[in-house]
């Protein structure tokens, strides 16, 4: 990836985020919850959702750290109240769910405009989108607190596996550190092959 190619990747990546996350707030407000909306971040205005370390400071970080070949960033999280849910069990999954759903469905969109202009100018920088929104839903579905993935197991988990939420809540940051230094690239076949699907 050359440098102009890697900025636009950077660039790209904090509004992928941020879509993100105004994605968990809309899903929220439509269950029942409308904390996202009260607090003023059912918006796509980057000035309600940038974390300064987790958009700005944390992918920089990222990407000196492992050489370029990860980067990562997060907006705020919206808030929600999963109480207000009307469904108590499968409204956080659903939720969790809608932020991983916008970056797909922001990279098929793509997907389809380099498919459909393959010859123009752009056409390399709608891939870059597309990889870089695959690589935010892929990364996000991981099961690992507090990453979206987690509402699900946590959801699937018996009530006898109380322990294993309680280890999770505690460690799930440690272990997520852990796997994006040292196993992050047993996500790569997945991202390549569903960034290889959507581009054809």
């Amino acid at each position: 990836m050359d440098f102009v190619s890697l900025l636009f990747y950077f660039v790209i990546i904090i509004p992928s985020a941020i879509i993100h996350e105004y994605a968990h707030g809309w899903m929220a407000n439509q269950l029942g919850d409308p904390t996202a909306r009260y607090a003023g971040r059912l918006t796509i205005d980057p000035r309600a959702h940038i974390d300064k370390w987790g958009t700005l400071l944390m992918p920089l970080g990222l990407f000196i750290l492992t050489g370029g070949r990860f980067m990562f960033a997060y907006a705020k999280p919206v808030p929600y109240n999963p109480y207000n849910l009307r469904d108590q069990k499968w409204g956080p999954v659903w939720v969790g769910l809608a932020g991983p759903l916008a970056n797909f469905l922001l990279a098929t969109a793509f997907a389809l405009a380099y498919r459909l202009f393959p010859l123009v100018a752009a056409s390399e920088f709608f891939a870059i989108i597309v990889a870089a929104n695959i690589t935010l839903m892929v990364f996000n579905l991981l099961p690992i607190p507090p990453l979206d993935g987690s509402k699900l197991l946590y959801a699937l988990l018996p009530t006898s596996a109380y322990k294993i939420r309680s280890f999770l809540d505690r460690y799930g940051f440690v272990i997520l550190l852990f796997f994006v230094f040292f196993l992050f690239d047993l996500l790569s076949p997945i991202i390549s092959l569903l960034i290889s699907w959507l581009l054809g």
